[in-house]
């Protein structure tokens, strides 16, 4: 399940994963809120928070999650936040071939992330 995070920067897409995030989700928070963004700015940030209680994603997540990488260029800093071990690790392995700042925290640090991600 995803979830939009409020109260952020309106150049900032704060999203919050939990349980089994899907395709659907995608298709109906996450894509239409990063178009929404786009419609009002050039480059936007993203926020993105895996809760402690997230298990996994469904197979047609991943599919999805291919569209949003075509928009990797439309993204100025990205901020992962997750305790979730192989996420991060993924996320610290393919961040230098990336063409945006993109900064792993824990769960702990959202607040730092948050700050990152604003400023």
């Amino acid at each position: 399940m995803m979830e939009l995070i409020q109260g952020l920067p309106d150049n900032v897409l704060g999203i919050i994963g939990s349980g089994t995030i899907t395709g659907e989700d995608y298709d109906t928070i996450l894509i239409p809120a990063m178009q929404d963004k786009l419609q009002r700015h050039k480059k936007i940030r993203m926020l993105y928070q895996l809760k402690t209680d997230f298990s996994h994603y469904a197979l047609d997540a991943y599919l999805e999650d291919a569209k949003v990488s075509w928009h990797t260029l439309s993204f100025e800093k990205v901020a992962v936040v997750s305790d979730v071990h192989w996420i991060n690790d993924s996320v610290n392995v393919f961040k230098f071939i990336i063409p945006v700042q993109v900064k792993v925290f824990s769960n702990s640090e959202f607040d730092k992330a948050k700050a990152w991600i604003s400023e």
